[in-house]
């Protein structure tokens, strides 16, 4: 892997001749962010973009890098960040702590710049592959979104989110018509092609970055509408039947059109009353429960009913 700019690498040391010589070392194929004590240390590492790898001195006034890191592993936001240490405490004893503590590798100074270069780069390389590996894990390898793993996770995620900061949750389910036909009429290699562009004009329908549309399974697909209310919810089903519609992959044995259509049903949740009553919904008076499960099986309710009611469309 060559390494790029995109990479984020923050450097923590209260010694400004040791900062200037790992920026000198480094800046050419990084992105740095310095940080000269431990404070700022944990400030710069929660902010977005996440560094992709941090250098951190062990000893620093008032907050050394043994606390830093015990701050960073304790924060699930920072603790998958791996963390190198550079220092000038060489025995077999410091390197021990600082890698039981959760540090991937211990450089100790005076360092030399060859070598130094190298173990970032094998390591800054690890990242990129493990992150590879994670994203694949939850992509549907067909249509090249995301798969009900993926769904399943970010639901949960979601719901949880909406009832903590009483806000709306929609769901949409998705699913092809007469998509059995389809493939006995054109086989199966033309049905993936198919599902890949349906999949491809379902996602491009989508306007906002926190909205997410997986594959469910076989030919359906599933949309997750985080700060959606009802309406909300059935306009943007229809903009994305619509946009399979406008694919017009052709169907001439379909009932319904002579291209490739969708039926969809959505559902939709609103909490009230104080933020962090979990899961909860006020409805004249009443407090009813909400799961991931009671939201699905709504949204493939209304799924069913698109469907008896003659297809190619959204409902409610």
């Amino acid at each position: 892997m060559i390494p790029n700019k995109t990479t984020r690498i923050l450097i923590v040391d209260d010694e400004k001749m040791n900062l200037k010589v790992l920026t000198e070392l480094l800046r050419e194929d990084y992105t740095l962010v310095l940080a000269k004590n431990g404070e700022q240390a944990l400030k710069f590492a929660r902010q977005k973009p996440l560094p992709d790898l941090i250098l951190l001195d062990v000893v620093m006034p008032e907050m050394g890098g043994h606390d830093v890191i015990r701050q960073l592993k304790e924060d699930p936001l920072t603790k998958e960040i791996p963390v190198i240490f550079v220092t000038a405490l060489s025995s077999t004893g410091d390197e021990e702590q600082g890698l039981k503590l959760g540090a991937v590798d211990y450089i100790t100074k005076p360092f030399s710049p060859p070598i130094v270069k190298m173990r970032i780069h094998n390591h800054i390389r690890f990242v990129h592959h493990h992150r590879l590996l994670d994203r694949l894990a939850y992509l549907d390898p067909l249509t090249e979104i995301a798969n009900r793993r993926r769904f399943d996770q970010v639901l949960v995620k979601e719901l949880s989110r909406a009832a903590r900061n009483c806000t709306s949750l929609s769901v949409g389910m998705v699913d092809v018509d007469f998509f059995k036909q389809y493939n006995d009429q054109y086989g199966h290699a033309m049905g993936d092609r198919a599902l890949y562009q349906i999949a491809s004009s379902l996602k491009a329908s989508l306007e906002r970055p926190g909205d997410l549309v997986a594959r469910y399974g076989g030919e359906e697909f599933a949309l997750i509408l985080p700060e959606t209310d009802a309406p909300a919810a059935g306009r943007v089903a229809e903009k994305a039947r619509r946009a399979v519609e406008n694919e017009k992959i052709p169907h001439t044995i379909s009932s319904v059109s002579s291209h490739i259509t969708v039926s969809a049903g959505t559902a939709t949740v609103r909490f009230t009353g104080r933020a962090g009553e979990q899961l909860r919904e006020t409805r004249d008076g009443q407090t009813c429960e909400h799961t991931v499960e009671s939201l699905m099986l709504q949204a493939d309710q209304h799924l069913y009913k698109a469907k008896q009611n003659g297809r190619n469309q959204v409902w409610p």
